[in-house]
């Protein structure tokens, strides 16, 4: 169990504001607010209407600039709004990486404020809607736009490892698990967002409000994405509605839920290190996967 990955350099909102007066003075006497950071990106409120992100580790970095360079594409056909990019930050003042200004989506996050029942089509859509062909020159993503299989040796150590210490791996999560590796994969790679977990996805007025953190956006198998209507909606008939909507076949929704389970048990065995939050996303991922399987 790893926990949080440290960030490898320290910002506040005094270097923010250098690197706005220095790059983006029509910007350096907005609000600034921090806003909090993830595994990946620090987040500042920029006014009402922005925000900034930058890499809080090197390995960010690329992430950050694939979300630069793609979210814009795809994001005038999605129905939900979306942070594409609208100017990028170049290094300096000791800030070694490009960074971002992107749109501010007004929004709690899921696991924070729960979707309304009415959902589930609402989701399927949106999903349906990025699950378009990818380009050839997508960005790859070793985590996200793989097979199940590429995952399996460290991930059954996860597995075993909560076994024996919790009670959310389920012999029918057990048994979803080894249908998902067994299931055929699909060949043709589709645009992923590959990180839809309930902080990634944002609720207002029990309304999905947008879905934001596009750095694990690549090209894969749309089961990465699907896995997270147990993520997301916390009412049965909302899952099956949603279901219904997308109609993914068998092998797909065999690998659905193969990657439901990976999302579950990572957020649950590494959010029990430091994240509650994510500990507690992670188990009730997985306690809904079981009581729809």
């Amino acid at each position: 169990m790893a926990g949080t990955p440290v960030a490898e350099i320290a910002v506040d909102e005094r270097l923010v504001r250098r690197l706005l007066a220095s790059q983006y003075p029509h910007y350096s006497n907005h609000p600034l607010s921090f806003c909090g950071e993830g595994w990946d990106n620090f987040t500042f409120r920029l006014g009402d209407d922005l925000a900034i992100r930058l890499p809080r580790r090197r390995v960010a970095v690329s992430l950050l600039q694939n979300e630069q360079r793609c979210l814009g594409l795809i994001a005038p056909h999605l129905p939900l709004p979306v942070p594409a990019t609208l100017a990028i930050g170049e290094p300096g003042h000791g800030f070694p990486w490009r960074w971002s200004i992107i749109p501010w989506i007004e929004g709690a996050p899921v696991d924070q404020a729960p979707l309304d029942p009415d959902q589930g089509p609402v989701l399927a859509a949106f999903l349906r809607a990025l699950h378009r062909s990818s380009p050839a020159d997508a960005p790859t993503n070793p985590g996200r736009g793989v097979r199940l299989e590429i995952r399996r040796e460290r991930f059954d150590e996860c597995l075993d490892r909560l076994r024996s210490s919790s009670d959310v791996i389920t012999p029918a999560i057990d048994k979803a698990w080894r249908k998902a590796l067994a299931a055929p994969v699909r060949q043709t790679p589709v645009w992923l967002h590959g990180d839809m977990h309930a902080q990634n996805v944002l609720s207002r007025d029990g309304k999905l409000a947008g879905v934001i953190d596009w750095g694990d956006m690549c090209g894969g198998d749309p089961a990465v994405d699907l896995g997270c209507i147990w993520a997301l909606l916390g009412h049965k008939p909302a899952r099956e509605a949603a279901l219904r909507a997308y109609a993914p076949e068998g092998a797909l929704l065999a690998r659905a839920h193969g990657w439901a389970i990976l999302f579950g048990a990572t957020l649950f065995e590494n959010g029990r290190v430091d994240d509650p939050r994510h500990a507690a996303i992670g188990e009730t991922t997985l306690r809904r996967l079981a009581e729809d399987l």
